[in-house]
């Protein structure tokens, strides 16, 4: 054996174990971190946006609730319901998004507890717009 070869094994060798570790190293690296308290990421802005439509709907489905007639007369109970209706639904729809893709847990600023709020909010216009709307058929 030759020394040309001995050097080109006692090189490859150590050089090999780094080349694995390697992509472990670059794995690390690549970890999301958490934002800033100050940072408004896409998630945190669907999640914001999700629970802003899902209080609105909460709203006018509490409003058409208590005041079925309204002062357009027996069309604004209808109209406030689907309205909560559809803006709870698309509340829910944005919280459950940000909550499918959001990478990290809650803290890490990817919006996954503004999601959450989004979806309890949502649900809650739901359900008001869902009474609303059986309420205005019944007396319609």
């Amino acid at each position: 054996m030759n020394v040309r070869h001995l050097l080109t094994v006692a090189t490859a060798v150590p050089l090999g174990a780094f080349g694995l570790a390697a992509p472990a190293a670059a794995h690390v690296s690549a970890q999301p971190i958490a934002a800033s308290a100050y940072t408004m990421s896409a998630g945190r802005l669907g999640a914001s946006v999700g629970a802003l439509l899902g209080l609105a709907g909460v709203i006018i489905g509490g409003l058409a609730l208590a005041r079925p007639a309204g002062r357009l007369g027996t069309a604004s109970g209808r109209l406030g319901a689907t309205v909560a209706l559809a803006a709870g639904i698309v509340g829910m729809a944005l919280g459950g998004l940000v909550a499918a893709t959001a990478d990290g847990g809650v803290g890490t600023g990817n919006g996954l507890g503004g999601a959450y709020v989004a979806l309890l909010v949502g649900l809650i216009a739901v359900v008001l717009g869902g009474l609303a709307l059986a309420r205005s058929r019944r007396t319609a």
